[in-house]
């Protein structure tokens, strides 16, 4: 294939799987020979920077945009980007995390990036309504990619979205960075562990993971990673108070590098109510740690298939986690590629070339 021109726009690289994902994506892009560059919207970043890979921050999201956010802002914010993607002239626009200010480009192939469920995300009717309709206005007759065929199918069926096209597409991954980076120092834990990576968030359901762990009876320890506002982390450490679990689980706060960690754990497990394609998971697997999830909206069972999916569990069927807890606890999965081959980057890049 003809080498392309990728440009990337993003709000920051600052935070969770979404801003990991595009980078990597895009740096892979630009090793296979095409060009690329990742636009920012402000100068905030957190993540491992892949070295070569062209990044210009526009600096058009500051204290004074966010204070007095209008459509016309939003339209002046996106005449600054795309003056640049003229400069630029790329074959391929895609977006992610930025939406509310790109829809407002006109770039004859501009896709963007869907990365979570919206349908999962909320319970009130009107605050959910609301939702949907922002979605079908941002993303009506455009082009998508969604992190997931679970994610598309619900864009289409549950919001009733009505795009030009969406297309599936898979984060794509490389199992040798992660075993690299698993094999750094890190003070580990004695012994065997369960592990959840995941913010300290409610959407996480930490609250029902704490429940089926106490009720699996198992006496694995289960370390819990990840970071939040202090009312979610307090609430987390009275539940561990609560269901007597001081002497077991332990909360180990936010990790640069969570992998050796990942890559030591019994099992990773994750209880959330709404997810789009969720990296930790897929993670685990290329770092042959076995994975237990609750069949939440939309990715999960993607990710668990063969034998691992009997260790999908529906979401509020505690009993049923817990229970997928003990058994893994006494038999875990032995995990290798073909666990996780569909989400390998050779599977993968080819998808976003054809763009």
């Amino acid at each position: 294939m003809a080498p392309k021109r990728f440009a990337f726009v993003i709000e920051d690289l600052y935070g969770g799987g979404a801003q990991k994902s595009l980078l990597y994506t895009a740096d892979q892009l630009r090793q296979r020979g095409h060009d690329v560059i990742v636009y920012t919207l402000r100068e905030r970043i957190e993540h491992r920077l892949p070295e070569g890979l062209e990044i210009e921050n526009l600096g058009v999201v500051t204290a004074l945009t966010k204070a007095t956010t209008t459509v016309l802002t939003e339209k002046w914010q996106a005449s600054r980007i795309a003056r640049a993607l003229k400069h630029w002239r790329p074959d391929v626009v895609i977006s992610c995390s930025c939406d509310k200010i790109t829809r407002h480009l006109d770039h004859p192939n501009l896709y963007f990036w869907v990365k979570s469920d919206v349908s999962a995300k909320f319970s009130d009717p009107r605050q959910r309504e609301r939702a949907f309709a922002k979605v079908r206005r941002f993303y009506g007759g455009r082009q998508v990619i969604a992190v997931s065929k679970g994610v598309k199918e619900n864009l289409e069926r549950v919001v009733g979205l009505k795009a030009k096209r969406i297309l599936p597409i898979y984060n794509p991954y490389e199992r040798e960075p992660f075993v690299a980076m698993a094999e750094e120092p890190a003070a580990l834990p004695d012994g065997d562990f369960f592990l959840c990576v995941a913010a300290l968030e409610p959407r996480k359901r930490h609250d029902r993971l704490l429940r089926a762990y106490a009720e699996s009876g198992v006496v694995t320890p289960l370390l819990i990673m990840g970071k939040g506002k202090p009312e979610h982390e307090a609430a987390i450490h009275e539940q561990i108070v609560e269901l007597g679990l001081s002497d077991r689980v332990s909360v180990a706060g936010y990790h640069h590098n969570p992998y050796p960690w990942i890559a030591n754990a019994k099992a990773m497990i994750l209880a959330s109510d709404a997810e789009g394609l969720p990296r930790v998971l897929i993670e685990a697997l290329l770092l042959h740690t076995p994975v237990i999830s609750v069949d939440c909206p939309s990715g999960p069972k993607e990710i668990l298939t063969q034998e691992l999916a009997d260790f999908l569990v529906a979401p509020e069927n505690e009993k049923g986690l817990a229970d997928a807890l003990a058994r893994m606890d006494q038999a875990p999965v032995k995990i290798d590629e073909r666990h996780y081959r569909q989400f390998l980057k050779e599977s993968v890049l080819p998808q976003f070339e054809a763009l």
